[in-house]
């Protein structure tokens, strides 16, 4: 499974981790059908770490403070498939801690300062075409789209 995050940047096409993620792809894969993401900001952007993004109180007109939303529902962690390595290009599960994810993720940089996140968040796709788009995103940009190619 793949998908293709299209932001006011480019278009990133990543590789979904289907056998070692299978439910935080399948959660990914459904709220990117509903249109979820369709409009949401990047709203945190730290240089040579991560972008991330996926909280709808990013929408334009949202009331809740960015970063702090979700779809209304918590999934767990799934850290023992393969794969659960942070390296340019990953995606993986933002969380308030083990078992809380929901809808936001992050990408990946670099390896540089992301060793300290494996084994602690769920690693779920990587970017294989478009990883240049990445660096080109800043706080504030948005995710037009997310479309799922089964």
């Amino acid at each position: 499974m793949q998908a293709i995050i299209k932001t006011n940047k480019g278009e990133m096409k990543v590789d979904l981790y289907t056998e070692d993620a299978p439910n935080t792809v399948a959660n990914f894969a459904k709220l990117a059908k509903d249109g979820f993401y369709d409009g949401l900001k990047w709203h945190r952007v730290l240089p040579n770490f991560v972008i991330q993004g996926g909280c709808p109180n990013s929408r334009d007109g949202a009331s809740g403070v960015p970063g702090t939303g979700g779809p209304g529902y918590k999934i767990d962690c799934e850290l023992k498939g393969g794969n659960q390595y942070h390296d340019r290009g990953v995606l993986s599960m933002a969380h308030a801690g083990r078992n809380t994810g929901g809808s936001q993720f992050f990408v990946c940089h670099s390896r540089d300062n992301t060793a300290h996140l494996d084994g602690n968040h769920t690693c779920f796709g990587k970017v294989i075409e478009g990883v240049d788009v990445v660096d080109d995103i800043r706080q504030g940009d948005s995710i037009e789209s997310i479309t799922i190619i089964d």
